[in-house]
């Protein structure tokens, strides 16, 4: 998730989630800095994600034929779970190392997300990983402040992604008389009501519970704006303003034009039904320009301004909600060596590039061939790299909140899901910043 280059405007993230999120606490273990040792059972090493979807397991794979290529003599294990998001994955991941049967190396993403396993002593830190593989050259430093905690460094990060994207059907637009995509929260729910009104089409297509968690970020961060949107991360946030009341209501109004069998799929289907022909709108992650660009049996071959188009979610353009995923080094990893390598490969400019225009991702590295690029991943990395562009962590996406405030507001969106009740929704995520923004 991480642009090529160092110069890049991270004054809003510094302010929030390096102060914020990866300073909650003090406290916490993983102070070992013998990430780049050598040694171990290099016999195997298991790799634990939730890249089974299109476009992210085709990415998988390559860098799996790249690992193999390099280390002939380790057998690659694909531990992937599937399940939208890594929730699935997770649950399976704090069981195996409460029990302590760690994977080589597991996915996680950037940010706050990891506290949880630093501070519990879950992962080593990679200090000297990254020294003998001149990797603090490779990144930016603004990325490797964000992924430090008290100064030391405990995930590769393999890419950069977008949240807060619009994905939507031009024929369909057209049908409603729509002369192109929203610009502004107030414009997207007129363009919904136009959609369901002139056409027999689903206006905004959603999947399982985690993908309205994603959407109600984009609406929070398209009502109240990047400052003030960071700023709810912040301890002593006032999450009962009426600016956040506002962007409640208008994110329930939007919930209405969503399909009714939501539930039933992940963000696959909800993605599909956009170029389909069958919903007008999405609103999900950037990876889904992989899943739609693809080729079979992964991705669906649609054409980039045919069959679909893009822009960033409404009133959001100018800022890049972004995430990572990184991959991290358990402690007691039974294949210590093996996933030693694989972090090398995962950290490597030709991992990156194998991985990342499958995914529909940009690179976390500066140097990755820009030339591999296109469409929208060229886009993307101009996004990124644009002058003035503003930056906002995703929430859902594990920058900005930890595993147990993640939770927390899963647990108030359900709910919402269920009773519809604005007023119990914004009670429930002050209480939720109360009891972790510390």
């Amino acid at each position: 998730m991480r642009g090529p280059t160092a110069g890049i405007r991270w004054k809003a993230l510094a302010a929030v989630a390096v102060s914020g999120a990866l300073a909650l606490s003090a406290c916490g273990g993983g102070d070992d800095d013998d990430g780049g040792k050598g040694g171990g059972d290099t016999s195997q090493v298991e790799v634990f994600s939730w890249w089974t979807g299109p476009g992210e397991a085709d990415g998988l794979n390559a860098m799996k034929a790249d690992f193999e290529k390099k280390n002939p003599g380790t057998k690659f294990v694909n531990a992937a779970i599937a399940g939208g998001s890594g929730t699935q994955a997770q649950a399976v991941l704090a069981s195996r190392l409460q029990n302590r049967k760690p994977p080589d190396s597991f996915q996680g993403h950037a940010g706050a997300e990891l506290l949880d396993y630093i501070k519990q002593g879950q992962i080593e830190s990679l200090d000297s990983f990254y020294d003998q593989n001149n990797l603090r050259q490779a990144y930016p430093p603004q990325l490797l402040e964000q992924i430090s905690y008290q100064g030391k460094i405990y995930s590769v990060p393999v890419n950069i992604h977008r949240s807060n994207m619009l994905w939507y059907n031009p024929g369909i637009l057209k049908d409603a008389g729509l002369s192109g995509p929203p610009k502004s929260v107030a414009e997207f729910i007129t363009a919904l009501k136009a959609v369901k009104d002139k056409t027999k089409k689903v206006p905004l297509s959603l999947g399982a519970q985690w993908t309205a968690d994603h959407l109600l970020e984009s609406v929070l961060l398209g009502d109240l704006g990047t400052d003030a949107y960071n700023g709810l991360w912040k301890p002593g946030a006032d999450w009962s303003s009426p600016a956040v009341t506002k962007a409640l209501t208008d994110f329930a109004e939007i919930m209405k034009y969503t399909t009714a069998e939501a539930a039933s799929t992940d963000w696959q289907g909800a993605s599909k039904a956009v170029v389909d022909g069958k919903a007008a709108f999405n609103i999900m992650g950037d990876w889904a320009y992989g899943y739609f660009t693809g080729s079979a049996p992964n991705g669906l071959g649609k054409k980039d301004g045919t069959d679909f188009k893009y822009a960033a979610s409404p009133g959001t353009d100018g800022t890049y909600m972004w995430l990572s995923d990184s991959f991290t080094l358990p402690k007691g990893a039974p294949h210590r060596g093996g996933a030693l390598a694989w972090l090398k490969v995962a950290g490597s400019k030709e991992g990156q590039d194998l991985f990342n225009p499958k995914k529909g991702s940009i690179p976390a590295r500066k140097d990755a061939d820009k030339s591999l690029y296109k469409g929208y991943l060229e886009y993307a990395l101009n996004e990124w790299n644009k002058p003035g562009i503003k930056l906002a962590g995703s929430f859902w996406h594990g920058v900005y909140s930890n595993k147990r405030w993640h939770a927390d507001i899963d647990t108030a969106v359900g709910l919402f899901l269920q009773n519809k009740d604005v007023a119990k929704l914004q009670s429930a995520l002050v209480t939720a910043a109360k009891n972790n923004a510390q």
